[in-house]
């Protein structure tokens, strides 16, 4: 939803320095249309088949875009017992909430029991002991899907592969019909589910093909042993663009290899997170200093790594712009930020025009994994987030103070 017009640059209807001027930056900025747009390309994509599609709430966890998708009729994708505390908040039910992660602690276990979420994505055979008991302790049962492992290369980060061999995550392929049969034995627990996530920002849909087919065959194979799967969940990892010249599959190209693999007569759960958030958010910044070293030149803002760290944790790439059009001369600088790091930069050797001192920057596509991975390092205080509708810019998370940094030290 972003666009100029003239020489300015505008989400929906809102002048972007017309919120940097009123909120301040650096500065979170989401488009309710474009979270809205995006979830519903999913909920089209699914329709013809009985699906869940499940935020998934690691990507962005402001309170606001929880709700806004719990509206919407979004079920949940969580991680943690504060995730689903998150979630249970904004709205969403708990039939429509499973809970994914591979360390997932006693307490949260009971939380999640106790909220009555739709199941437990389980990835050992120690994990479904703690759950068995603790569902025995309860007087409940618990149902469970068995994430495996397919040993599917999704072509992607290393760090963001989770369905290759040698990742922690899942139950491993060759292990999974044999977890299946040793699950039976557990009174308090009810196998109801398959489950992969094989990576994230995956820009080929052949990987979720892949998967697809090897976990039918897994299905296959444990039911021929009398257990009976009811949903199918394929995980997230849909990948978006980032750059010019880059594509990425849509959500009904995602449904089209994944239904016709199991055919009706089951249930699907798809979890994006990406997918749905990532180009919905953007971060606004300032330019604070100019200066030029070592023959480069930098643009140095008030926006750093530990506001968004996926540049240098991932090597990501977001385009940077600027948010007003000028005619000054372009220059190839890095747009760095004030963390006393060497790694703190958003862009490096980027083009774009000569920037005034206090002139505006946005990083696009910051919406996932952008403040949800924010930090205070440098003991900075971590940033507000604004939600455009249309023509109105509303602050959904007020910018932390100097105060704040104390809140929890005794």
């Amino acid at each position: 939803m972003l666009h100029f017009r003239k020489s300015d640059l505008y989400i929906e209807d809102v002048k972007l320095s017309d919120i940097a001027k009123k909120f301040g930056t650096g500065v979170y900025v989401y488009s309710k249309k474009q979270i809205t747009d995006n979830f519903e390309a999913y909920r089209k994509a699914v329709k013809s088949y009985d699906s869940i599609v499940c935020f998934a709430c690691k990507s962005n966890s402001n309170g606001s875009v929880l709700k806004l998708l719990s509206k919407l009729g979004a079920g949940a994708d969580t991680t943690s017992g504060g995730e689903l505390y998150r979630c249970l908040k904004a709205g969403f039910e708990p039939s429509k909430i499973v809970y994914a992660g591979i360390g997932k602690t006693a307490e949260e276990i009971e939380y999640a029991l106790k909220s009555k979420i739709l199941m437990f994505n389980v990835e050992s055979i120690e994990e479904l002991d703690a759950i068995n008991k603790i569902a025995g302790k309860l007087k409940t049962k618990a149902k469970i899907a068995f994430r495996i492992n397919p040993n599917v290369d999704p072509d992607t980060h290393s760090y963001i592969v989770t369905g290759k061999k040698g990742t922690k995550f899942g139950i491993p392929y060759e292990e999974a019909v044999e977890a299946y049969i040793a699950a039976k034995s557990r009174k308090n627990i009810i196998l109801s589910g398959i489950h992969t996530h094989i990576g994230s920002q995956i820009l080929d849909i052949t990987p979720f093909r892949l998967a697809a087919q090897k976990v039918k065959k897994i299905v296959d194979a444990v039911e021929k042993n009398g257990i009976r799967i009811e949903y199918i969940n394929s995980g997230g990892g849909l990948g978006i663009k980032y750059c010019e010249g880059e594509a990425a599959p849509c959500a009904k190209q995602l449904a089209d290899v994944i239904f016709p693999v199991f055919g009706k007569g089951r249930k699907f759960i798809f979890e994006p997170g990406r997918s749905i958030i990532g180009n919905a958010g953007h971060l606004l910044a300032k330019v604070l200093y100019r200066k030029s070293a070592g023959g480069k030149n930098f643009f140095i803002t008030d926006a750093g790594m530990n506001d968004l760290v996926r540049p240098t944790l991932y090597g990501a790439y977001h385009e940077i712009v600027p948010v007003k059009k000028t005619n000054a001369k372009k220059v190839k600088a890095d747009i760095v930020g004030p963390i006393c790091e060497s790694g703190d930069f958003m862009g490096k050797d980027r083009t774009l025009a000569m920037q005034e001192q206090g002139s505006y920057i946005l990083v696009k596509c910051a919406g996932a994994y952008g403040a949800a991975m924010s930090s205070q390092y440098n003991s900075r205080p971590l940033l507000a987030e604004v939600m455009v509708d249309g023509s109105k810019a509303v602050l959904v998370r007020k910018r932390a103070s100097y105060k704040d940094l104390l809140l929890n030290e005794i």
